[in-house]
């Protein structure tokens, strides 16, 4: 693993040291994106309000320019803009891509995430990898199956060009949960959440016969009994999807694993989905169980209407709730 990360830090050392010149000197020049995602949630939840919006704003700064030699150079930037949470920095990276491949560098998820396969989904804000939009309150955390130890702190990230639908890579996190810093020195030993984090990872996606095939693997150690790792695979065979993940995850030699598993069917600009996913630890502290079943219209470009109805189940905590969530979802 060192051997691997030791080579990502050479070729980044020999991009930074390769003699280029851009056509001016402006640098990169950023263009404005991000999204949108609202919903009108309905919940059947004790002690909640039954309608509710839940929603999530992003802004994304973002650009790239290709040197004369080929090396492509870019920064990325995205900030949480919802109202309350004034404009939170959530990402902020710059990148290096060739032939030999891309390194990330600075605040952005690892290898085990950014190669990670996801299964079919209703609504994948709301029952997708990462969760966007939880419909309940009593889980008290997102309920989904992002591997992300490393979170979205500081690192370096090498990511392999794709040989015949395979693609690795590789991330360094020093203690992951450590600020940015810039004028204050190197971070004080000991007093981030984990200790450093190494990550690899490997993907495929192809063909088989007339199939679909996307498999995928991830590691993250963060030291002190704290790791987490993936296994994935999704199939799609003419319009219908379907999909198997499973994570397991161990911080303070409490351990906790995840199955998901999803199918969908497209026809046309409507996407019809389902997934079950269940999660629990050895500590009882909690084993969750959710069905969905929704729906996803296409009515423009980068433009959906999303509906879906969800049953979540907690056996520790002895709480149900069944949601029907409908929104759009407005890329920009």
């Amino acid at each position: 693993m060192n051997k691997l990360m030791l080579g990502a830090a050479a070729v980044a050392l020999f991009v930074a040291a390769t003699p280029a010149m851009a056509q001016d000197d402006s640098g990169v020049k950023l263009s404005l994106g991000g999204y949108f995602k609202g919903y009108v949630n309905y919940s059947d939840e004790d002690a909640v309000r039954d309608l509710d919006i839940l929603r999530e704003t992003e802004v994304h700064f973002g650009g790239e320019t290709t040197l004369d030699n080929g090396l492509t150079v870019g920064a990325h930037i995205e900030a949480a803009t919802d109202a309350g949470e004034g404009f939170e920095i959530d990402e902020s990276y710059v990148y290096f891509a060739g032939t030999w491949g891309r390194v990330n560098f600075g605040a952005e998820d690892g290898a085990a995430y950014l190669l990670q396969v996801a299964a079919p989904s209703a609504d994948d804000n709301i029952d997708g990898i990462r969760q966007y939009i939880n419909p309940v309150t009593f889980t008290g955390t997102a309920i989904d199956y992002d591997n992300d130890l490393s979170t979205k702190s500081d690192k370096v990230t090498y990511l392999s060009p794709v040989f015949s639908g395979f693609q690795a890579g590789a991330s360094f996190t020093p203690e992951a949960g450590d600020a940015s810093r810039s004028v204050a020195g190197n971070s004080p030993e000991g007093v981030a959440d984990t200790d450093d984090v190494w990550e690899l990872a490997v993907r495929y996606e192809g063909m088989v016969s007339d199939v679909g095939v996307i498999l995928g693997a991830g590691y993250a150690d963060g030291g002190d009994n704290t790791d987490e790792w993936n296994v994935g695979a999704d199939l799609d065979i003419g319009a219908f999807g379907l999909g198997l993940v499973y994570t397991e995850t161990e911080v303070a030699s409490v351990e906790s694993d995840t199955w998901v598993v999803g199918g969908d069917y497209t026809v046309g600009p409507y996407k019809l989905g389902i997934s079950y996913l269940n999660t629990d630890d050895d500590a009882d502290t909690y084993d969750v169980d959710r069905f969905t079943g929704g729906v996803v219209y296409t009515y423009g470009p980068g433009m959906t209407f999303r509906g879906s109805i969800a049953y979540t189940d907690d056996d520790v905590s002895d709480e149900d709730a069944t949601t029907v969530t409908v929104g759009t979802q407005i890329n920009f």
